[in-house]
């Protein structure tokens, strides 16, 4: 056995110096250029290919994110043919990378806004909160479909952020999923595709600043002076992933029909005995926390908290704003918040303005504080396990901040040798005007899934976009339809990376295995995508309306569940839970 292992080490070895032997030769050889995207060419494709290929093979998230930070910090260290010089380099630029992105403001918050609900979860959890949430729910949603119908209209409800859906649904949904023998792979998508498909179009959201701004600033480039928010709206009914996305989780849940690993997962979920461990296959979670002995369970153990977490980030949300407009130099702006604050426009214009990051920390952190004060109050804890708890809880969240920094870590490294440029280059040419919205939608899911952002792949392709859909054809009503493409594009893409950060915190969220979740919610992803472009952006290229694109594509959509997949049947559960 050690013989072997030792060869496997050894073979692994000799391939990877070779490799990093190879791959610097070809850089040494490359142009002398100050544009990554023309001086590595192809090779930009590298860090996220072998990070997302080692995903799937060795299941080792961690270990696949650092080797893809390593290949691409590799290629920006290489001066010459001395690999050993470049390795260390590359290593010491690891650090440097990852000390960089905790230090973005941006980033420190979402860490800390994560590490703090998973605090609040497991305070919820100790003082019964979760559980009586969780039975309560359980008697209404009472079967499974029921169950996936109300996971579904939850992850609706927390429309205002992608990442607060992870991580409040999921923690509250899992209980009553594992009790009705739903697999962890399929609450994890039901959260994954209530998260950026709702935040990316909900009126009010932590994305519809970046959007519109983006949007704004795309027609201004054509010389035309529109209000962004306008054209927003009018991107809302083309936005045929994210409103089929949705469906279709009706749709499945309401049929019972899978297909893919998601059937077996949900096969093997249905054959469970009830005396059997869940399997959440090494994920993190809060699987064995169990309330304190002889609390008394009651649901505003869970509400208050949790109501807190929403309601106070949305406040946090309008100050933010608020005090950035008034600090600001726009006078228009400062003269509306100062007569009309609380007017339709006055708060939608705060939430365009707020930032995001520091309003759910604070939000995070009053629900910590009003948790802890309830446990204390209600003389479940005293100050120092309640304190200890929410230490605790913050502890079992901090796998997925390691996870998170090697992301945009990777997201940094791909940025720097020019993996997007390089895609949106080689891929953007003389194509027929009809096809253009589509060929956006298919271009933004590549550069999103490679780069793992749907914030960058919209900041990098509006920008062309929008000039090139006016060049092609000046209809404005095409070019909200071009526009779409990116902004939905960029979701799709972003829903099936392994390295995307919406991805990473649904698995966590749902205690789900990470690849797992990304191998049997990428099928489903892929099947709707496709119907998006086929029924969707492709008619909308030739002018035909959305109110005639849509009700076809759900037609289809359901025609195509029922002929690929196969009913999981939940009878025998649904008689034993009525």
């Amino acid at each position: 056995m050690n013989i072997n292992n030792n060869m496997k080490i050894g073979i692994i070895t000799a391939v990877s110096v070779i490799a990093l032997f190879v791959l610097s030769l070809l850089i040494t050889q490359a142009p002398a250029t100050d544009n990554p995207a023309a001086k590595f060419g192809i090779l930009t494709l590298l860090p996220p290919i072998v990070a997302i290929s080692l995903a799937f093979i060795t299941k080792e998230t961690i270990l696949s994110l650092f080797v893809g930070v390593f290949i691409g910090e590799f290629m920006l260290c290489v001066n010459d043919l001395n690999i050993v010089s470049s390795a260390v380099n590359a290593f010491l630029a690891i650090g440097n990378e990852v000390i960089s992105c905790m230090a973005d403001p941006w980033n420190a918050g979402i860490i800390l806004q994560c590490l703090l609900i998973g605090g609040v979860i497991q305070l919820i959890t100790k003082m019964g909160g979760a559980k009586a949430l969780a039975d309560s729910l359980a008697k209404r949603a009472n079967t499974p479909r029921k169950a996936q119908l109300s996971t579904w209209f939850l992850g609706l409800c927390v429309f205002f952020d992608d990442y607060a859906n992870s991580l409040i649904v999921g923690p509250i949904m899992r209980p009553v999923m594992d009790k009705l023998k739903v697999s962890r792979q399929k609450l994890a998508f039901i959260v994954d595709a209530t998260a950026a498909p709702v935040a990316g179009i909900a009126i009010i959201s932590t994305w519809i600043g970046l959007e519109i701004s983006l949007i704004a600033s795309g027609f201004k480039s054509i010389g035309m002076d529109v209000s962004g928010f306008g054209i927003f709206l009018q991107t809302i009914p083309y936005r045929f992933y994210n409103i089929l996305i949705l469906i279709f989780i009706v749709m499945s849940a309401t049929t019972l029909y899978e297909f893919g690993p998601m059937k077996k997962a949900e096969q093997e979920a249905r054959a469970r005995k009830d005396s059997e461990p869940i399997k959440a296959l090494e994920a993190p979670g809060f699987d064995e926390i169990q309330p304190v002995e002889g609390v008394k369970l009651t649901v505003w153990n869970a509400i208050i908290p949790i109501g807190t977490l929403v309601i106070g980030a949305l406040i946090s949300f309008y100050w933010s704003g608020y005090t950035t407009i008034l600090s600001g130099e726009n006078q228009a702006l400062i003269t509306l918040m100062k007569t009309a604050p609380l007017s339709f426009n006055g708060i939608f214009e705060a939430l365009s303005a707020s930032n995001a990051s520091v309003a759910l920390f604070q939000a995070a952190l009053l629900a910590s504080i009003v948790a802890i004060l309830m446990a204390v109050l209600e003389r479940i804890m005293t100050i120092e396990q309640a304190i200890s708890e929410w230490v605790s809880g913050m502890k079992s969240i901090a796998i997925t901040g390691v996870i998170l920094l090697l992301a945009w870590s990777l997201g940094g490294v791909i940025g720097n040798v020019g993996t997007a440029d390089y895609l949106a280059i080689v891929l953007k040419g003389t194509i027929p005007y009809w096809i253009l919205p589509s060929f956006i939608f298919v271009l933004g899911a590549l550069i999103s899934f490679a780069t793992g952002t749907a914030y960058g792949t919209m900041s990098i392709l509006m920008p062309l976009t929008i000039p090139l859909a006016w060049a092609i054809s000046p209809d404005i009503g095409f070019v909200v339809t071009a526009t779409s493409g990116v902004l939905t594009g960029a979701i799709f893409g972003d829903h099936c990376s392994p390295i995307s950060d919406t991805t990473i915190l649904s698995s966590m969220g749902t205690s789900c295995n990470h690849i797992d979740h990304v191998q049997t919610q990428i099928y489903y992803a892929i099947f709707v995508a496709i119907i998006a472009i086929l029924f969707g952006y492709i008619p909308a290229g030739f002018g035909i309306a959305w109110y005639i694109c849509i009700p076809v594509a759900i037609i289809v959509m359901y025609i195509g569940l029922k002929v690929i997949g196969e009913k999981v049947d939940f009878e025998e559960i649904e008689e034993e839970s009525a």
